[in-house]
């Protein structure tokens, strides 16, 4: 969803488009303390004749796994689910320069690159431009957020640790944490 830091994650963004309802998939800086998204896209994304038209929808998807029925200390009347965390940001995007996408690229690589240690210097400068020409930098207002949860926060804690030990075993222990966790 996020980094540990809270300013770099993955996100779909979805807008309405002549085409009709299309997602863009997109890593991104999280500026919290202006409340924006910054991300960049193909020039050819099939989002971008909806990008500016309207308000957008971005979505960071959390950890999330299937819960069996048998899961439950008693599995008789219980039925298999899905649970999950996710945040839903909304709000106007307007179109980066290109001076701001390249700081958005250089950022992204900065955050994500560790002792890997790539850096657009390492390209030759003729290739790094050809390939700046066929993406467009984005910044989107965040308006509304909102987050959704489904933790089996409705059940006992005893059934809802049974269920977090479940859903561990299946190697969600990320979420099997927020579920312990949940009131």
């Amino acid at each position: 969803m996020l980094d540990e830091a809270g300013t770099s994650g993955w996100a779909r963004f979805f807008a309405m488009t002549p085409a009709g309802p299309r997602v863009a998939h997109s890593a991104v800086l999280v500026d919290a303390d202006r409340h924006r998204l910054r991300f960049h896209l193909a020039n050819m994304n099939g989002l971008l004749p909806g990008l500016l038209a309207g308000p957008v929808l971005a979505l960071f998807e959390g950890p999330h796994a299937y819960v069996s029925a048998n899961f439950y200390p008693v599995p008789a009347g219980q039925v298999p689910t899905w649970n999950y965390v996710a945040i839903e940001c909304e709000g106007p995007v307007k179109a980066l320069g290109q001076e701001a996408l390249v700081e958005l690229l250089d950022s992204l690589a900065s955050v994500h690159e560790g002792a890997a240690g790539w850096s657009r210097d390492l390209m030759e400068p003729q290739r790094f431009e050809a390939m700046l020409g066929a993406i467009t930098g984005y910044e989107m207002s965040i308006e509304t957020m909102w987050g959704t949860r489904k933790l089996s926060q409705n059940k006992s804690a005893a059934e809802r640790e049974a269920l977090a030990d479940g859903v561990e075993r299946g190697g969600a222990s990320d979420l099997a944490a927020l579920m312990r966790a949940a009131v």
